[in-house]
């Protein structure tokens, strides 16, 4: 075997996530694609969400915790009057109620109730294990389980376009923040429930969206051309010494 063939990749890829995947669905095709099983990613999307999913490649894997800890931001849509089991637009509706002639001043004023430091619960439908089992297995079954809630910081909530009964936001917030959770919460504070209609990662700290390739245009490209996408572990994470 050469030495070119025997060469490992290397760095940060930043994908944008196409909605119906998994995470590991998005790992699974670049390890493919790669022929390389030595890859992870720093931050899960729910499979409805799309959007900016780093992938650590190689040796990059290496500074997993440091990533996974920067803030994100995100773009979506919040639909006022659909409780769903899952608080997003992939569960089934568990209540419906009317929507009330709210103002936009009113919403903003509901938005800006959810900044600062404060505690989430995590929702059932979550990946976070308990004694071993992932909480959605539980809730598949119908069985709520007691868990701790999570301290988080939310920056800002800003409401980009007021469509009753569909609210478009911009939210940013640290990281383990469940934005499904906080459209549910929404809903409830506000009084007719509300669930998550779409979601999109559009930055994680300094990266962007607007750098990122698909799936598929990444699966299109020669491997050279994928390597020359790769960004360096020491300006994706100049703190962290490997």
């Amino acid at each position: 075997m050469s030495l070119m063939q025997r060469k490992e990749l290397e760095g940060v890829l930043l994908v944008d996530k196409p909605s119906d995947h998994t995470s590991h669905d998005v790992v699974a095709r670049l390890r493919r694609k790669l022929n390389m099983k030595r890859i992870g990613h720093a931050g899960t999307l729910d499979p409805m969400a799309t959007g900016l999913m780093i992938l650590l490649i190689g040796k990059a894997t290496r500074i997993s915790q440091y990533l996974v800890s920067l803030d994100k931001e995100y773009e979506g849509t919040i639909e006022l009057g659909k409780v769903t089991d899952s608080q997003d637009a992939q569960g089934e509706v568990m209540e419906t109620r009317p929507v009330p002639p709210l103002t936009e001043d009113e919403v903003k004023k509901a938005f800006a109730g959810f900044l600062g430091d404060q505690y989430q619960l995590p929702p059932m439908y979550s990946a976070i294990k308990i004694d071993g089992v992932p909480l959605y297995k539980q809730a598949r079954k119908g069985v709520e389980v007691e868990r701790e809630p999570r301290f988080i910081r939310v920056m800002s909530f800003d409401l980009t376009r007021f469509a009753l009964p569909h609210l478009d936001f911009r939210l940013r917030c640290t990281k383990g923040t469940y934005v499904r959770t906080i459209a549910h919460d929404l809903g409830q504070r506000i009084g007719c429930g509300a669930h998550l209609s779409a979601l999109r990662r559009t930055a994680t700290d300094k990266f962007n969206i607007s750098q990122a390739l698909t799936l598929d245009a990444i699966e299109a490209l020669p491997i050279p051309e994928i390597e020359k996408r790769l960004i360096p572990v020491i300006d994706a994470a100049p703190s962290v010494a490997l």
